[in-house]
């Protein structure tokens, strides 16, 4: 499995295992696959043997992209505890094409059933090159769709979809690219490398 350099998350040391750091996995989690590693359908054990370590936050079973695991639970807390306001980067392919007062909503923060959304980075981008999703996804022939890259620091159930759903603009595909200091480059579909916080 290829490794990249060790990139930097949280300046408190974290919890060693038996080689003396803690276990950091970056998954690109395909479509219909479930973040836990029992359930019924796909799960994380049909893709990744690694014991002792789990998911550090959610990935909708119906998102893509970018999943971290772990065995630290301090480590867990840093990435998914929302006060710690860890940037998370989606790429999003939405049905029609968003006006600029529907982006500026978005970077505002959107009025959503649970509350207000804290204020998110929202820009068009082309399509990028991504994978083949497999199923694809359904389009209607009448309706154009675009792609946005939206950045927010929060994790609340479905936020992404609910948030372009607000401004007019439903959700097609759902590819998250980054979280924090760690992105996708170079991972497929289904694959995963190991990494680390680095060392202070």
């Amino acid at each position: 499995m290829s490794r990249k350099r060790q990139q930097p998350l949280d300046e408190r040391p974290a919890m060693p295992d038996a080689r003396g750091m803690s276990r950091l996995i970056l998954f690109n989690k395909p479509f219909n696959v479930l973040t836990q590693f029992t359930g019924e359908g796909r799960t994380l054990a049909e893709f990744i043997t690694v014991p002792g370590v789990y998911a550090a936050g959610r990935l909708d079973k119906d998102s893509e992209g970018l999943l971290l695991l772990t065995d630290d639970g301090r480590l867990q807390a840093r990435i998914a505890d929302p006060k710690f306001k860890l940037e998370k980067t989606y790429l999003v392919q939405v049905e029609g094409v968003p006006t600029p007062e529907a982006l500026e909503r978005l970077r505002r923060g959107v009025e959503l059933n649970d509350g207000p959304t804290r204020p998110a980075k929202a820009e068009m981008i082309e399509p990028p090159e991504l994978w083949p999703r497999d199923p694809p996804v359904r389009f209607r022939k009448s309706v154009p769709d675009s792609w946005l890259s939206l950045t927010i620091s929060e994790g609340r159930n479905r936020q992404v979809r609910r948030m372009t759903a607000a401004v007019g603009f439903p959700t097609l595909r759902l590819v998250r690219w980054r979280i924090g200091e760690w992105t996708l480059d170079g991972l497929g579909p289904g694959d995963w490398r190991e990494t680390g916080p680095k060392r202070r």
